[in-house]
């Protein structure tokens, strides 16, 4: 098949959940022998080699960053992105027997929207979240989250096929009018099957991976850090990635005189990510706000229990089952998330072994691959409609 796959956001020039799903399906599908065009925002210098096996990358101008100051996706970016998508589509519509977009940043939907009637290509979507009312004030403030709230119910109306991957964001999509069906997808790991034991004894290293956006509330770490030190003074922290937080981070970290005892290296390859997995005590992930939290997987592929935060927008709680693979900490406070800490230290091998028994028994129903089979169906069904 013919197949769009648009977000405007590419692995690894842009890092999280969202970017290697799209990443990792776009190079499965193109070894399946589907004829894959990857529309995205341009992320790199003109005149770089962009290279994804078997995939067509069209770039669209102008080149723009993601966030504003104080974090938040820029309004204008994704307006531009839209407008880009429309004019692809408005020209080359017709070369695809199906479009895949991800439902953020809405304007790139709408364009396909738009474009359907007239080139006739079926159109599924990637609903990674869906925000309440509530969120999006918060976000935008009481006009601009008016107005967003308002664009994302009417992408909802907008005909379609569904994926959704967790309940909780399949259960909002159709609270908001959904018209099409629903697919949810449990599966985003695309690593190896087989469970690989970390190295025993482990390092007292709590282990975050992850962009430095403020919904991911990386720099709670630094207080949780201190409050567990003071039980357990050999622990230490290490917090992957990068982002519009990162110099908050760092910052806080220089005022606890944590210097040593908490690293913030920045943007890393995965295997280094997955080496600190492999030798660190935990894995966790205080965000207020996840649409499917992969890396719980990848930590507990490797034995690692998983710390994340009860919250009414964190799906990443569907992936840890308490006292099994982890621990759900009751807030991102610092006795919350340094108790829960310490609880995976007193949980000791017989935590990282029920946490492997888990992965054992998940891992193909988690897999990448067990997606791909309903995503496959899923386009030859649009195709027809």
């Amino acid at each position: 098949m013919r197949i769009c796959l648009v977000y405007d956001c590419l692995f690894p020039y842009t890092v999280g959940g969202a970017e290697r799903w799209y990443r990792n399906l776009s190079e499965r599908l193109a070894a399946e022998g589907h004829e894959i065009t990857f529309l995205t925002r341009r992320q790199w210098d003109r005149g770089t080699n962009v290279d994804v096996p078997g995939v067509r990358v069209v770039a669209l101008e102008p080149r723009m960053g993601l966030y504003t100051a104080d974090g938040r996706r820029r309004i204008d970016q994704a307006l531009i992105f839209g407008a880009g998508c429309l004019a692809h589509l408005a020209v080359h519509g017709s070369a695809y027997d199906v479009v895949h977009t991800a439902s953020f940043p809405y304007f790139s939907l709408l364009a396909a929207a738009v474009a359907r009637p007239v080139h006739r290509f079926g159109l599924v979507i990637d609903w990674h979240e869906v925000w309440t009312r509530e969120y999006w004030s918060e976000y935008l403030g009481s006009l601009g989250g008016r107005i967003g709230w308002i664009v994302q119910a009417l992408c909802a109306r907008v005909r379609q096929h569904a994926f959704c991957f967790s309940r909780l964001h399949a259960r909002r999509l159709r609270e908001v009018g959904l018209r099409g069906d629903i697919s949810i997808l449990e599966g985003e790991y695309a690593g190896q099957l087989d469970p690989r034991p970390g190295r025993e004894p482990r390092e007292p290293l709590v282990v975050f991976a992850g962009r430095h956006i403020p919904e991911k509330r990386v720099t709670t770490l630094v207080p949780a850090l201190e409050r567990a030190r003071a039980q357990a003074p050999e622990l230490r922290c290490i917090a992957f990635g990068d982002g519009p937080e990162r110099q908050r981070l760092v910052r806080a970290v220089a005022a606890a005189r944590l210097d040593g005892a908490f690293v913030v290296p920045g943007f890393v390859g995965a295997d280094e990510v997955d080496r600190a997995l492999g030798e660190g005590l935990c894995m966790v992930l205080p965000s207020r706000r996840e649409g499917y939290g992969q890396i719980v997987v990848e930590a507990a592929a490797r034995g690692t229990p998983s710390v994340v935060v009860a919250g009414p927008d964190n799906a990443s709680v569907e992936l840890v089952q308490d006292g099994v693979n982890g621990i759900v900490a009751a807030s991102a406070e610092a006795e919350d998330l340094a108790g829960a800490i310490l609880h995976v230290r007193d949980g000791g091998a017989e935590l990282r072994r029920t946490t492997l028994d888990w992965f054992v028994r998940n891992a193909e129903r988690l897999s990448i691959t067990t997606s791909l089979e309903k995503v496959a169906r899923r386009y030859r069904e649009s195709a027809r409609s």
